[in-house]
């Protein structure tokens, strides 16, 4: 129990002028590396968090938590949809068709996944429509206004193929069953694009689902049916139920086939990334057992003093103690508050490095998203605070120790 004796000592000893400048500086660079320690973990995790989230947000927003499909297409997609959404773990349904195939504006050919969206239905499971112009989607659609020419590209596709919005570009499809058979063309026009700063921008092509429908070896059938899920990570089971309960020649897919790996590597990043940070955490936490031993050293004769005046060694370890805990508390607020303001800021200082450098640190065809997103949350930073704290004061015991065990006679002797 430290009483406040203990306090009051530790803390006038914290605070105190060292009889060498050296001391005060071994102090000074103790609490800095806490600060940096704390301060560029929390950063860190708060660029990780914030990676997740986007994935989560952005492309598991666009993209579907899952999809059921049926070998042969499916005809009466209506009453296939109304089955699924008896299931209470399904949000909502919208029928698709999935094609592979090419694009070709002038000598420019780029491969892509085409989808033909049914524009009424996509939005409940999918939100596409927060990242392209108002009333782009509506000229797929196939009610009055629609256009089955319509194509929608992914930003960067169609900075790939030097497409811009109006441009007449043909949509190529191989025949999948029989090779020998001529690739179905069809002349479409870029109706607009989709700016997510995702991955997706680079592999993104939406048209009307009839046109998409006539392209692929079903006409008039759609590949399947795209789902929304109540929770995204029960998507997999949810989808391996549903199937089982249909008919033969059903089959489903899920978003961990088609980004779990990359949602994996996100959080194999964070946890190692974490881990090195906290062993630089470990290391400047330890820093306080240097400083301590030359503070014992230092303050002999006041430790010998206070033990005749009737101190006990719990007294004296106590009182390092403390002042190896204010230490550790200082070095860990102060990252805490470096940590907080690194996060708000992360995003607008890569950018303007971007700016002034003229580079592109994060290019969406190789990173998940092109821009550096942070999200803070409490859970990491009380964390990183509380280990941070506990380590500091581990890193007290053997000084204080050590200072019990000064012998009020030999510390006096040349006094």
């Amino acid at each position: 129990m430290i009483r406040f004796f203990n306090l009051f000592v530790g803390l006038r000893y914290a605070g105190a002028r060292r009889r060498t400048q050296l001391v005060s500086f071994i102090s000074g660079i103790s609490i800095l590396g806490l600060m940096l320690g704390v301060g560029l973990l929390l950063t860190v995790l708060s660029v990780m968090n914030g990676f997740e989230k986007e994935l989560r947000d952005r492309i598991l927003g666009i993209m579907p938590h899952g999809a059921i499909y049926f070998r042969y297409g499916i005809e009466d997609w209506p009453s296939v949809r109304d089955q699924l959404l008896e299931n209470p773990e399904f949000i909502a349904a919208a029928p698709f068709v999935e094609l592979q195939g090419m694009l070709s504006v002038g000598k420019k050919v780029q491969p892509t996944a085409l989808y033909g969206i049914d524009v009424g239905s996509e939005q409940s499971v999918s939100v596409i429509a927060d990242y392209v112009a108002p009333d782009v989607l509506e000229k797929l659609s196939a009610q009055e206004g629609g256009d089955n020419n319509a194509i929608v590209l992914g930003a960067g596709l169609a900075k790939n193929l030097n497409a811009q919005t109006g441009d007449r570009l043909t949509v190529l499809v191989p025949n999948s069953r029989n090779a020998r058979e001529l690739p179905k063309f069809k002349p479409m026009y870029l109706a607009g694009v989709i700016e997510s700063g995702t991955e997706l921008d680079y592999a993104l092509a939406l048209m009307n689902m009839e046109a998409a429908s006539e392209l692929s070896e079903f006409p008039g059938r759609v590949s399947g049916l795209r789902v929304k899920t109540q929770d995204l990570f029960s998507a997999p089971d949810a989808i391996y139920r549903q199937v089982r309960s249909m008919e033969y020649g059903y089959y489903g897919s899920d978003w961990t086939r088609t980004h779990g790996n990359l949602f994996h590597a996100v959080q194999m990043s964070k946890n190692l990334v974490g881990l090195l940070l906290f062993l630089i955490v470990a290391i400047a936490a330890f820093n306080v057992v240097s400083t301590l031993v030359m503070v014992v050293v230092d303050k002999q004769t006041d430790i010998a003093i206070l033990k005749t005046l009737g101190a006990s060694r719990g007294d004296i370890l106590a009182i390092f103690v403390v002042q190896g805990a204010v230490i550790g508390a200082l070095g860990t607020l102060l990252g805490v508050g470096f940590g907080v303001v690194g996060s708000l800021v992360a995003h607008d200082v890569v950018n303007a490095l971007q700016s002034l450098f003229h580079v592109q640190f994060l290019d969406a065809e190789i990173y998940p998203v092109n821009y550096l997103p942070s999200e803070l949350q409490l859970h990491d930073f009380l964390l990183v605070a509380g280990v941070s704290l506990l380590m500091s004061l581990l890193a007290t015991l053997y000084p204080a120790w050590r200072a019990s065990r000064v012998a009020p006679a030999e510390a006096l002797r040349f006094e």
